[in-house]
């Protein structure tokens, strides 16, 4: 928003937030209640409530340093919350019941293994100490396309490779859930596509239920069928992401816009002053048209009526920007679905 707009001024008056968007049907993987994490006094969660649903890519949006691996550790059992609470698959989780086991495979901060030994070798060592058959890891390295490479050494493996061995660590046990964090950083394109394409399958075709985080909105618009957008630990959007689209502003360019803020005050539309435009929510055709009317009436000149929309990444940048203190946004935070 312009930077002109100022939350003390006496021509802005608050837009009606949007509806919000229907709880899905779905039944949920995991649930957040109010999770938090704090250290030294800094919370890095910040009373987070995920609803993410079986069966599909979820995907953890935001900027470095937004919470984003912090939320999937506590996920995990990797670090303790501060407060909150969690539900994985049905279960109540906490530091004294953790998750059951092998219910959730994750690839968190890089995948870990012995550079000198083989990828099947890696795997075979982690199957027999799960007490899994060998069969099993034949299958995650064909899975994820590491069969003509599993007796290279993993240190002459490529960034790409390793990253795809990590994932068949993940899938080791057939977990039904899946944790990744930025699976794709470090990649070449081909890669990164590759690494993408491994994930929409397992969710398509596997029923898998996976969350994935990212800071790039590309990156997650190409997997995810619901996002959750992070910012300094808290959740500001939750939803599918086409519900990060608005359905816009009217910008009407007066020659009196106090003269207008005072009219529509009194009418009861929710508005904004911005130098001589004037935003209002969108309406129907035949009430803007009464709207115009009545401001031409009034007195003052009309010289343009326009519809802005956000695009998608315009939306992003509201909810992970910090906000400007002197900025007032069109719309309040949203929550797609409650907590």
């Amino acid at each position: 928003m312009p930077a002109s707009a100022s939350p003390a001024s006496p021509h802005l008056v608050a837009l009606t937030a949007p509806e919000a968007i229907p709880v899905p049907t779905r039944e949920i993987a995991v649930t957040t209640d109010g999770l938090t994490r704090s250290y030294n006094g800094i919370n890095a969660v910040d009373g987070v409530n995920l609803r993410v649903p079986t069966g599909g890519i979820y995907g953890l949006l935001g900027p470095s340093g937004a919470g984003k691996s912090t939320i999937l550790k506590l996920l995990v059992g990797l670090t303790r919350p501060t407060s909150g609470r969690m539900s994985i698959l049905g279960h109540p989780v906490s530091p004294r019941h953790p998750p059951p086991p092998g219910a959730i495979g994750s690839l968190i901060e890089g995948p870990s293994y012995y550079t000198g030994l083989t990828g099947r070798e890696n795997l075979t060592m982690m199957a027999s100490y799960l007490g899994l058959p060998s069969s099993r890891v034949t299958y995650v390295l064909a899975g994820v396309d590491l069969s003509g490479h599993e007796n290279k050494r993993v240190k002459h493996y490529s960034t790409g490779m390793r990253q795809r061995l990590g994932l068949a660590m993940a899938l080791l046990a057939d977990p039904p859930l899946i944790v990744l964090d930025e699976p794709t950083n470090g990649l070449d394109p081909a890669e990164a596509a590759e690494i993408r394409g491994l994930i929409v399958t397992l969710a398509r075709q596997e029923g898998k239920t996976i969350i994935v985080s990212s800071r790039f909105l590309s990156e997650i618009g190409q997997m995810a069928d619901t996002v959750g957008v992070i910012r300094a630990g808290r959740l500001r959007y939750q939803g599918p992401l086409s519900g990060l689209h608005d359905d816009g502003v009217i910008e009407i360019t007066v020659s009196a816009p106090t003269a207008v803020s005072t009219l529509l005050t009194s009418l009861g539309v929710p508005h904004e002053v911005h130098d001589a435009v004037v935003r209002t929510a969108m309406m129907p055709d035949n009430a803007i048209g009464e709207l115009i009317t009545s401001i031409v009436t009034s007195g003052t000149t009309v010289y343009r009526v326009q519809t802005v929309r956000r695009t998608l990444e315009q939306a992003f940048l509201e909810l992970t920007d910090p906000p400007s203190p002197v900025a007032q946004p069109l719309t309040a935070t949203r929550e797609a679905w409650p907590p």
